[in-house]
């Protein structure tokens, strides 16, 4: 297999192997320069060639022409070089063609072992080059073995694993059962590449849908992002780039057949799928859908949301066990507090009445707080004298006192009995180091 009818040898193994040609035969004249040094040891000057024409690989021995001959195993006298090429000077150095017949058993075996190392190496990279540009695409396969932490996958070119935490917690898997998921990793390592598989990342959610929307793949329908509780419940945003095209209606397909595609592959996985918009308030509004919601106070700063609703709403708002408000932060990207009316009045009047007890305040120098933003002392603490006494219309040096009133009032041991019992009322919903901004929108409709 060294040397005779190479070429097909080789041409069969890159069929079946995948591996290309050239790749093969710089395998084979690698383990074939192995065998050589196994025999002459290092010193041997040798080249390699592969030879189209006769699918053969050839082996020359380059020997140094000398006068008289000390070391015939890396040397050739002028006599004999002569007659090789007659042009030939000592000094020079001269390739003979060698007998690879005569390398034995054990430089063939050593040959045989760089050969398969090479295939396995070549055939690992063919793998991992194949599977790097697929992460993120949805890819079938069969269990091939369960464990306690992960399943090992094939992929018939590949196995694959699939870690616990990226399978679904109402899944059984069996060996044998066909898994479709999605390829989230693709590294590589000395064994092979290690491709790794989920079915509860986001991401699977989206290609789902991109699979079961031919309005996505078009590009009419945008799946803006996506948030889960894997195997429970998942929220989609999308929007349309044709006004004609409603983006929810299809995702969801006539009588609800795409979503219903996508639960069933899910296991009974819970869709809502939401029309994203742009104005961040009324994107919040429709990812807390079904709810009806009352206003929102809008804090830049923290990235967070006050979100009012109807006493009625609350729970619907929430969620069982706060899923509902807990998906729709991830969705929106928003951290967000969810008050019912009557706890967002009460607050509201809370912290009107602490404001009323500072130093020298009126009602109608409270009512101009609260017109500016400033809802509690808390947030009068954290104002500039410049900001306050711009915003309300007094001097400087009253901001400061307000501001340094507020600011003493404000701590914990400083606060009145009245004033703490309501607070600790409210603790549970509401954030104590919050700033709300004034940028108050009533949200009318979804």
């Amino acid at each position: 297999m060294l040397i005779t009818d190479m070429k097909r040898v080789i041409e069969q193994v890159s069929r079946d192997k995948g591996i290309e040609f050239n790749v093969l035969v710089k395998a084979l004249e690698e383990a074939l320069r192995s065998a050589v040094k196994k025999k002459f040891g290092n010193k041997i000057d040798i080249e390699i060639q592969y030879n189209e024409d006769s699918g053969e690989l050839e082996v020359f021995q380059f020997k140094d022409v000398v006068e008289s001959l000390s070391d015939p195993d890396f040397e050739i006298t002028i006599e004999e070089g002569r007659k090789l090429d007659p042009d030939c000077e000592i000094g020079d150095s001269l390739g003979t063609k060698m007998d690879t017949t005569t390398f034995g058993r054990i430089a063939a075996q050593s040959a045989k072992q760089v050969i398969i190392q090479k295939l396995k190496a070549a055939e690992r990279n063919v793998v991992y080059q194949s599977f790097i540009n697929r992460k993120g695409e949805i890819i079938n396969g069969i269990v091939q073995r369960v464990t306690r932490n992960e399943i090992i996958i094939n992929l018939g070119q590949a196995e694959a694993v699939m870690p616990r935490r990226e399978q679904l917690s109402n899944e059984v898997y069996r060996r044998g059962d066909r898994v479709r998921a999605l390829i989230i990793k693709v590294h590589e390592e000395s064994r092979g590449p290690q491709i790794v598989l989920s079915r509860t990342h986001p991401d699977f959610l989206i290609s789902l849908f991109r699979t079961e929307v031919p309005e996505i793949n078009e590009g009419l329908v945008t799946i803006i992002t996506a948030a889960r509780e894997p195997g429970s419940r998942g929220k989609v945003a999308v929007t349309s780039n044709d006004m004609d095209i409603d983006p929810v209606g299809a995702c969801v397909g006539v009588k609800g057949s795409r979503v219903q595609s996508v639960v069933q592959e899910l296991k009974g996985e819970k869709i809502d799928i939401i029309p994203w918009h742009m104005d961040p308030a009324k994107f919040v509004c429709n990812a807390l859908a079904p709810a009806d919601i009352s206003r929102v106070i809008i804090d830049e700063i923290n990235h967070a949301m006050e979100v009012v609703v109807p006493d009625d709403s609350l729970s619907v708002a929430i969620g069982k066990q706060g899923q509902n408000v807990r998906l729709a932060s991830k969705l929106t990207g928003w951290r967000l507090d969810v008050k019912s009316e009557s706890r967002y009045s009460e607050s509201l009047k809370t912290g009107f009445d602490a404001l009323m007890n500072l130093p020298d305040m009126d009602e109608s120098l409270a009512n101009r707080l609260f017109e500016k933003g400033y809802f509690s002392i808390e947030d009068l603490g954290k104002a500039t004298a410049e900001e306050l006494a711009a915003d309300i219309g007094i001097d400087n040096e009253e901001a400061h006192r307000f501001i340094d009133a507020a600011s003493q009032a404000s701590k914990p041991e400083a606060a009145k009995p009245a004033v703490d019992e309501i607070s600790q009322e409210a603790a549970p919903e509401a954030d104590p180091g919050e700033t709300i901004q004034p940028d108050e929108a009533d949200i009318g409709e979804k």
